[in-house]
């Protein structure tokens, strides 16, 4: 059964033009593409992302740095998407993530590590319902899908 995960590219890859070669790593993984959109986060939205790190000392430093530019908000979809989107981006301190993850590769910071994608199968349902509008997400057969799901 497939499952949907929320993915953000944050303003540190926006800003460093970082965008069409992080996205065409997913694709190239055959991953299916659901929903994205080219957004500026409220400081709204960043308190109901963050959510769950509300008092936390680094809470309010993630809310100005994920509203402090522009955003790139996607939704993919695979079986098993959410372990695999998180085996693919690495572990948040990009100094400790190993290279050919996405921040092994181009990150150097716990803060500035270029990409969001939710943890849980149950965080993935609140923070897709949080960026994504139902009407947002569009239900769609790749014509590829066969070769690379082995169907």
């Amino acid at each position: 059964m497939p499952q949907r995960t929320l993915v953000l590219f944050k303003p540190d890859c926006v800003h460093r033009r970082l965008i069409g070669e992080l996205l065409q790593r997913f694709e190239r993984k055959g991953l299916k593409l659901v929903g994205m959109k080219f957004v500026q986060a409220s400081r709204s939205l960043a308190e109901k992302h963050y959510a769950v790190h509300q008092g936390k000392k680094f809470y309010e430093s993630l809310v100005q740095f994920i509203t402090s530019g522009p955003s790139v908000a996607m939704v993919w979809e695979a079986e098993g998407v959410i372990d695999f989107v998180r085996a693919m981006i690495g572990k948040t301190n990009g100094m400790e993530s190993p290279l050919g993850t996405i921040r092994g590769d181009f990150a150097s910071s716990i803060q500035n590590n270029l990409v969001h994608a939710s943890d849980s199968p149950e965080s993935a349902v609140q923070e897709v319902a949080l960026w994504f509008k139902p009407e947002e997400l569009v239900v769609w057969q790749p014509v590829d899908q066969p070769w690379i799901a082995g169907e």
